[in-house]
This record gives C-alpha cells, sequence and structure tokens, in this order.
C-alpha cells in the first residue's frame, strides 16, 4: 500500500459541525469543525467572549454540544462516562484551583487515587511529578496551596493533571495571573516538558506571544468561530487584519 493511501492516524479530538447556546439564545459557538492530532499543541487566541474557554469546556463534557458532536479518542463525549473522560484529560486553570485544605502531595495524588491506585504507587507518582515540575518533593510534598506562590500552585496545577497520566492537557490560561517573569520561566519549562511527555494540549490565551511560543497550530478566534488557523509561522505572516492587531501588540511592548 502506498503511503498516500495508508489510513491517516485519527485524531485525538474532532470537533464535528459544533454550536453551543445557552437557552436557545444566541450561539457562543457556532458550527465549528476542527481537528486536533496527537501530540499537537492547539492554541485557541482570541478576545474575551469569543468562546475559547467554551470550546475547551465541550471537550471534558463540562459543557455539551447544543448541535453537532465533539470526538475524543473517537468516541462522542455524549457516549462517554463522563467520570472517566474528565479522567483521560488533564483540566489546569488559572490559580491552579487547588483544594486548599489538601496537601500538595493529596492535591496530586486525588485521580490516582479516584482509580484505586496503591498507596505506594501513588506516593511515587507524586514525588515523580513534584520533580517532574521542578519542585524537590521533600520540601512540597507536605506543604498546603497557601504555603506556595503563584508559579508554584502553577507547577502544582500541571503535575496534578498529569497525575493519572491522561492523553490530553486542556489549560485555560494557565499562567495568566501570573507576574511576566514567573509567567515566562513557566512558558519556557513547559515547552521542554511538552516535548518529554508528547502530551495533546488544548491551550486557551489572549496573550499573542504566549501562542507563538507556545503552539503548535494557532486558532484564532471570534465571535464563537475560528477564523484562522496556521503554525506560528505562517501566523506571524499572515495578512488579516485581527492577525496584524494581535501582532502590533508586541510592537507597542517597546
Amino acid at each position: 500500500m502506498s503511503l498516500s493511501n495508508a489510513a491517516q492516524p485519527q485524531p485525538l479530538v474532532s470537533f464535528r459541525e459544533v454550536s453551543f447556546a445557552i437557552n436557545g439564545g444566541t450561539s457562543i459557538i457556532d458550527r465549528l469543525s476542527l481537528e486536533i492530532a496527537r501530540g499537537e499543541t492547539l492554541v485557541l487566541l482570541g478576545e474575551s467572549g469569543c468562546g475559547k474557554t467554551t470550546t475547551l469546556r465541550l471537550v471534558n463534557r463540562l459543557l455539551t454540544p447544543t448541535a453537532g458532536e465533539v470526538l475524543v479518542e473517537g468516541k462522542a463525549t455524549t457516549t462517554w462516562d463522563v467520570i472517566q473522560l474528565r479522567r483521560r484529560t488533564g483540566y489546569v486553570i488559572q490559580e491552579a484551583g487547588l483544594f486548599p485544605h489538601f496537601t500538595v502531595a493529596e492535591n496530586i495524588g486525588i485521580v490516582p487515587s479516584l482509580e484505586g491506585w496503591e498507596q505506594n504507587k501513588i506516593a511515587a507518582r507524586v514525588s515523580e511529578l513534584l520533580s517532574l515540575v521542578g519542585l524537590d518533593p521533600e520540601k512540597f510534598a507536605d506543604r498546603y496551596p497557601r504555603e506556595l506562590s503563584g508559579g508554584q500552585r502553577q507547577r502544582v496545577g500541571v503535575a496534578r493533571a498529569l497525575a493519572a497520566d491522561p492523553p490530553l492537557l486542556l489549560m485555560d490560561e494557565p499562567f495568566g495571573a501570573l507576574d511576566p517573569l514567573t509567567r515566562a520561566s513557566l512558558q519556557k519549562e513547559f515547552v521542554e516538558l511538552k516535548s518529554r511527555l508528547g502530551k495533546t494540549v488544548i491551550f486557551v490565551t489572549h496573550d499573542v506571544r504566549e501562542a507563538l511560543i507556545l503552539g503548535s497550530r494557532i486558532a484564532l478566534m471570534d465571535a464563537g468561530k475560528i477564523v484562522l488557523l496556521e503554525t506560528p509561522q505562517a501566523f506571524v505572516k499572515s495578512a488579516d487584519e485581527r492577525v496584524r492587531a494581535y501582532l502590533e501588540t508586541l510592537r507597542n511592548e517597546f
């Protein structure tokens, strides 16, 4: 069989003519079709209210499409057991969303614990992941979120999302609330981590610099639609007025 006729790898996530509206009102997502390949980082870029976070939440069934379907691993989200689906999709949000009365180790180990892992296996995984995200397990495992800096909490949030080794990470502006130096440091670390782990990532941001650094492809969204879908290299060469406006913000920083 020739390469051109060989079966193409199945995308990890597919949107098929997906719309979403609240109580029959104006569509927040409007007939969105998109495929996300295994191992890529797709960045959803756009202004507040354009539908980025709604798109993300449709993947792990925090929201259900009004029309069309979202497929994860070839299976519609509506036919997944919702708990199993969410355990297959690590979720990282701004400020990490850690449980304040759980230690760092308990926060990271919660999904493996729910999956019935043995305690020694959970402890080993917690130690492994803390080291992976640059935190010394001996120093941080028994701390509480209030005892951590913002950057440290985000590292723990990433570790928790990776705990059960899900194939897919959903990241909703995870570095948005951090100071510029911490944010830049975590962006660099995330690129290195992603290349080592080979995860598929859907990453929401309104920061074009972050999109260019982290994305394999950038999906520019406006009014619930993807108006441009390009690699970072092609994105910066686009003549689209919306792209040029974003790139102008980079020039205005200096």
